[in-house]
C-alpha cells in the first residue's frame, strides 16, 4: 500500500479528473509540506479549482491518490470524511458569504453547523477572529451586502480561520479587488498564516499575490504541474511556459483560443 511522504500535509499522486471528453487533471503530482505556503499559478481552466475540490472530496478523481497527513482520503465516507475535513479552512473566491446571515454567523457557520458549538460561544469566537483580520465588533451584526469587497474578503478569511485549522486553502484571494486592497489582503494572509503557523495552498493567476504570499510556487498547465520551485526562482525558471505566464505575454508556447 502506497504511503505519503513523511513530511507532507497534502500529497497528490497521479491524480486524474475529466468531465466528459475534457481532461482537466492529467496525472497531477504535488506535495505540500508542513508549514509551507505553496501557491499554484495557471490560467483559467487549467485545473486549479478542480485540484482543490478533489482534495476536499467535493470531486472524486478517476485515478490517482490523495494523502492528507499520511491518510489516503479519496475513498473516505461519513464520519471519517467529516473528521479529515476539520483539518481545513477555506477562503472561497468572491468570499461566498451568506447574505441571509449577519457577519458573525457567517464567520461562525462551521462552528455552529459542523461542530455543534453553542451560539453564544460561537459568536465570541467570531468576534475574536474578526478582530484578527482588522474588523471591529460593530461589523458583526451587519449584513454582507453592507460591506465593501475588501471587507467581505476579510470576513471570508475570519471564517477560514474560525476553527483554527491545520491547513488553509485560498481560492483566488484577490479576485475582484483593486490593486491596493489586493495588497492589503495579501499582507493580511501573510500575517495570519505566520501567527497561526498553518500550512497553506493558494490558487491564483495574480502574480503580485503569488509573489507576496508564497514561499514556493508551482505552475499547472493542461492538468499537470510543469514547474515548481522557491518563489525567488520564478523569474529564472528556465521554463518558457512559466516565463510567458508570469510576464503576461500573448506570444509564446501557451496558445489562447480567440474567436475572430
Amino acid at each position: 500500500m502506497a504511503r505519503a511522504t513523511s513530511t507532507a500535509k497534502v500529497e497528490l499522486r497521479g491524480v486524474k479528473k475529466r468531465f466528459g471528453d475534457k481532461i482537466v487533471l492529467d496525472g497531477l503530482d504535488l506535495t505540500l509540506n508542513a508549514g509551507q505556503s505553496l501557491v499554484v499559478i495557471g490560467g483559467s481552466g487549467t485545473g486549479k479549482s478542480v485540484m482543490i475540490k478533489s482534495v476536499l472530496g467535493i470531486l472524486r478523481p478517476e485515478a490517482g491518490q490523495i494523502f492528507v497527513d499520511g491518510q489516503e482520503v479519496t475513498r473516505l465516507h461519513g464520519r471519517a470524511r467529516e473528521a479529515y475535513l476539520k483539518k481545513f479552512g477555506m477562503l472561497f473566491q468572491g468570499a461566498a458569504l451568506f447574505d441571509s446571515l449577519p457577519v458573525w454567523e457567517n464567520v461562525a457557520f462551521g462552528l455552529i453547523q459542523g461542530r455543534g458549538m453553542k451560539r453564544k460561544q460561537a459568536r465570541d469566537v467570531a468576534i475574536e477572529k474578526l478582530a484578527k483580520v482588522g474588523l471591529g465588533s460593530e461589523v458583526a451584526l451587519l449584513s454582507p451586502s453592507e460591506l465593501s469587497g475588501g471587507m467581505q474578503k476579510r470576513v471570508g478569511l475570519a471564517r477560514a480561520i474560525a476553527a483554527d485549522p491545520d491547513i488553509i486553502f485560498f481560492d483566488e484571494p484577490t479576485t475582484g479587488l483593486d490593486p491596493i486592497m489586493a495588497d492589503v489582503i495579501n499582507d493580511l494572509i501573510v500575517s495570519t498564516v505566520k501567527d497561526m503557523g498553518v500550512t497553506t495552498l493558494s490558487i491564483t493567476h495574480d502574480m503580485a499575490s503569488a509573489r507576496k504570499i508564497a514561499n514556493r510556487i508551482a505552475m499547472i498547465y493542461k492538468g499537470k504541474i510543469i514547474w515548481e520551485g522557491p518563489t525567488a526562482d520564478i523569474d529564472n525558471s528556465g521554463n518558457p511556459y512559466v516565463d510567458q505566464f508570469i510576464h503576461g505575454r500573448a506570444e509564446g508556447p501557451i496558445k489562447m483560443e480567440v474567436r475572430r
